[in-house]
C-alpha cells in the first residue's frame, strides 16, 4: 500500500475533499452560515499552514505573523479606498509588501534565537498594530470598510462562494507543495537545522539563509490569507495584527501537528470547531475552550496528525513522527 493509500493519509484527503462539496449542500439547506464560517476556517487552515513552514519546518516560533496577516488585508482596503479594484494588485502588493516586511524583520529576527526570537517578532507585529491604528485617515482602531471586492477578470471575490472556493483551491496547491518541500533538499535542510542548528552549520551549509527564505515565504503566504480574509468580511481590522491572531495560529500549528502537512486543516478546523460549539453553551466558554485545548494536545505531543497515525498507522508513534513521516 503506497503512502497516499493509508489510512492516516486518507482521513484528511477525504475531509479536504468533502469540504470542496459543502457549498453545494449548504445551498441545498439554505444555510449561508455555513460556507461563511468553514471560508473562515480554511483561511485560518492557509495563515497555519504559512505558519507552519517557519515553526513545523523550521522551528521558527513566532508570535508575529498577524502582522503579514493584517498587512494583506490592508492591501485590499487601502488601494479599494482609491478606487483600485484589481485583485491582481491587490494580490502583487500582498506578496511584495509582506515579502519585503518578512525579509526585513527576518533578518534581525534571526539574529536572535529562542525566547529572544519570540519576542523580537512580537515586537515588529505590535509596531505595525500600532503605526495603523495612529492612521486615523483611514480609519485608525476603527478599521477599514471595503467596500468592492478584489477582483480578478474572470473571479471576483464578492460573495462568500467566491472566496471559499478560492481559498479551498489555494489551501489545496499549498498542501501538494508542502507534501513536497518536507522531503525536498530545502526542507530537509530546514528539518535537520531545527533538530540541531550547530551540527547543519558544521558541515558548511549556510542555515540562516534557508531559515529566512522560510519565514519569508511563510510572510508571503500569510500576507494572502489576509487579503482573503478582508474580501470575506469586506472589512480590514488593526486587530487583525495584534498578538491574539499570532497565538491563535501557533496553538492551530500545535493542535494539528507541527511540521504535518495536514496538521494546519485539523488544527483549524478543531479549533474553530471547538470555539463555536462551546459558545452557546455558556457565556464563560473560553475557559472550557482553554481546557479542552490544553486536553487535546496532551493526547499526544504530535497533534492530532500523530492521534490519527496512532489509530490508523502504527501501534505506537514515536515522538516527533509528525515532523519525520507524519501527514
Amino acid at each position: 500500500m503506497s503512502e497516499i493509500q493509508q489510512p492516516r493519509h486518507l482521513i484528511p484527503l477525504v475531509v479536504l475533499l468533502a469540504l470542496a462539496l459543502l457549498p453545494p449542500v449548504a445551498v441545498w439547506m439554505d444555510d449561508r452560515f455555513l460556507v461563511a464560517f468553514f471560508a473562515r476556517v480554511l483561511i485560518y487552515a492557509v495563515a497555519a499552514s504559512a505558519l507552519n513552514i517557519a515553526l513545523g519546518l523550521g522551528g521558527l516560533v513566532s508570535l508575529g505573523h498577524a502582522l503579514f496577516y493584517g498587512i494583506g488585508m490592508y492591501c485590499v482596503s487601502l488601494p479599494v479606498h482609491y478606487g483600485i479594484t484589481s485583485g491582481w494588485i491587490h494580490l502583487a502588493l500582498a506578496l511584495g509588501v509582506c515579502a519585503a516586511v518578512g525579509l526585513g524583520t527576518g533578518l534581525v529576527s534571526l539574529r536572535t534565537s529562542g525566547i529572544s526570537f519570540i519576542m523580537i517578532t512580537l515586537s515588529f507585529a505590535q509596531m505595525g498594530y500600532f503605526i495603523v491604528i495612529s492612521l486615523k485617515q483611514y480609519g485608525g482602531d476603527d478599521g477599514m470598510s471595503i467596500a468592492m471586492a478584489s477582483d480578478f477578470g474572470l473571479w471576483q471575490l464578492s460573495s462568500p462562494h467566491a472566496v471559499y472556493y478560492m481559498t479551498w483551491v489555494l489551501l489545496a496547491a499549498i498542501t501538494a507543495w508542502v507534501w513536497r518541500l518536507r522531503v525536498s533538499s530545502f526542507g530537509m535542510i530546514l528539518r535537520a537545522g531545527r533538530q540541531n542548528a550547530r551540527r547543519v552549520a558544521s558541515i558548511g551549509v549556510p542555515l540562516r539563509r534557508y531559515q529566512l527564505t522560510a519565514y519569508a515565504l511563510s510572510a508571503m503566504l500569510c500576507g494572502v490569507a489576509g487579503l482573503l480574509s478582508a474580501n470575506l468580511n469586506a472589512y480590514a481590522s488593526p486587530s487583525a495584527m495584534s498578538w491574539v491572531l499570532s497565538g491563535d495560529l501557533i496553538v492551530i500549528v500545535v493542535l494539528g501537528g507541527m511540521g504535518s502537512v495536514f496538521g494546519p486543516l485539523l488544527g483549524a478546523l478543531a479549533f474553530l470547531g471547538l470555539e463555536e460549539i462551546l459558545k452557546p453553551l455558556t457565556e464563560h466558554w473560553m475557559m472550557s475552550f482553554g481546557l479542552c485545548i490544553v486536553g487535546m494536545t496532551l493526547m499526544g505531543a504530535t497533534g492530532l496528525v500523530g492521534l490519527l497515525s496512532k489509530l490508523f498507522g502504527h501501534a505506537s508513534v514515536p515522538k516527533g513522527v509528525a515532523s519525520k513521516g507524519g501527514l
